[in-house]
């Protein structure tokens, strides 16, 4: 079975109005596309903004488009990952920020957003300091890999309990879907712990796990409800690591550095982290960016290998949990 339809996801932006020029060369300008921007000049952020979802789709290649469901932007519209931008504040804090710019029919610029990889406070100064347009799909591509973190005991296929960190190419680990199969390749990074790179921690017993989990913010995990208590429609859903942090059993880690472990397989897979079903990385227009070059076309079969695996449609929105102490919810639904 393969999907019939393309995966959104929303990343939270700014508009680009939202941000303007107090001091400088562009003053009273908003921020723009990379071509348009001046070294030093300094922003705020404006003290009524607030983050906007944007959803977005991957097609073909390397590109993107704003997803049908999306009520910012025009649906359909081509949106250019254009640069990766370096702010430091009056504070002396660092900002790193990803500027998105989406295109009209004529391929002209209909509208540019702004994603900080932390957060910003509004009527703070934040100087220009660096323009990347090399890696801005690149830094994305990071934040969509999902990742375990160091000391994450992963379940083999022996049934045996192993450090993430101690796996290696080739090793044998239990699958929902397809039993036994083998690592292919193995993905390790370390980062500060903030913003859209902080972990979120799932307490021992949350979720049935008997010890405590911490992964990235946008892995996704699976959950068997024997009662559809969120109203999903389905009994077997995906959700979202952050779309679960409630202050208490689930929280976001932040601060210090953390240490992240891609696992990659011939096929995208759910396999089992402290007893929890969980993905692992997923290879599309997303990720591709962040695996070293060829590693995708030499360990990846064929396109439908990963974005055709049917259960990434049980995904659920975030609506359906935004209000809701989801990760209890969930526990008590899988037990019922």
């Amino acid at each position: 079975m393969t999907r019939t339809r393309k995966p959104s996801q929303t990343i939270a932006v700014y508009k680009a109005e939202d941000l303007t020029v107090v001091n400088g060369a562009n003053l009273g300008d908003p921020i723009s596309f990379a071509d348009e921007l001046a070294l030093d000049d300094m922003y705020e952020l404006d003290k009524g903004a607030r983050r906007l979802p944007l959803k977005i789709m991957a097609n073909a290649g390397a590109r993107f488009a704003i997803a049908p469901e999306s009520t910012l932007g025009e649906p359909g519209a081509e949106l250019y990952f254009d640069a990766c931008l370096t702010l430091m504040s009056t504070n002396g804090q660092t900002t790193e920020m990803l500027t998105l710019v989406e295109v009209d029919d004529t391929g002209m610029v209909a509208a540019v957003y702004v994603m900080p990889l932390v957060a910003m406070k509004p009527r703070l100064a934040y100087s220009l300091v660096g323009i990347d347009r090399d890696v801005a799909q690149q830094r994305y591509a990071e934040m969509a890999c999902v990742s375990f973190t160091r000391g994450t005991r992963i379940t083999m296929a022996s049934g045996a309990q192993r450090p993430v960190e101690d796996l290696q190419i080739g090793d044998r680990v239990l699958t929902r879907d397809d039993g036994a199969r083998q690592l292919r390749w193995i993905g390790r990074s370390t980062t500060r712990a903030v913003g859209e790179f902080c972990p979120i921690l799932i307490r021992a017993g949350t979720l049935n796990n008997a010890n405590d989990l911490l992964v990235s913010p946008d892995h996704r995990l699976f959950i068997y409800q024997r009662s559809d208590t969120i109203g999903a429609g389905r009994a077997e859903i995906l959700v979202r690591a952050r779309h679960l942090v409630n202050g208490d059993s689930v929280t976001r880690q932040e601060g210090g550095f953390v240490e992240y472990v891609q696992l990659l397989f011939d096929t995208h897979q759910i396999i089992y982290a402290e007893g929890i079903a969980a993905e692992t990385l997923l290879v599309d227009t997303r990720t591709r960016a962040a695996l070293p070059d060829g590693i995708a076309e030499r360990l990846v079969s064929a396109p439908e290998a990963h974005a055709g695996r049917a259960h990434l449609d049980f995904e659920i929105d975030e609506s359906l949990v935004r209000d809701l102490d989801a990760a209890t919810l969930l526990r008590r639904a899988s037990l019922r």
